[in-house]
């Protein structure tokens, strides 16, 4: 994981933010980064891309 992305535990204006709070954060993130990547593979398509489904068995 890059530093970037991780949160700033030090400074800032206000009170700490709570575990919860953090973790939400992160997990908006973590899914806006999947949704994009979704769109990506799916927009990219590919020979051969969508011939099988999760979980079937060649």
């Amino acid at each position: 994981m890059s530093e970037e992305s991780t949160p700033q535990q030090a400074g800032g204006a206000g009170q700490p933010k709570g575990l919860l709070q953090q973790m939400e954060e992160l997990m908006a993130a973590l899914n806006a980064d999947l949704s994009a990547l979704d769109a990506d593979l799916q927009s990219a398509g590919g020979p051969g891309r969508g011939t099988q489904q999760d979980g079937e068995v060649c």
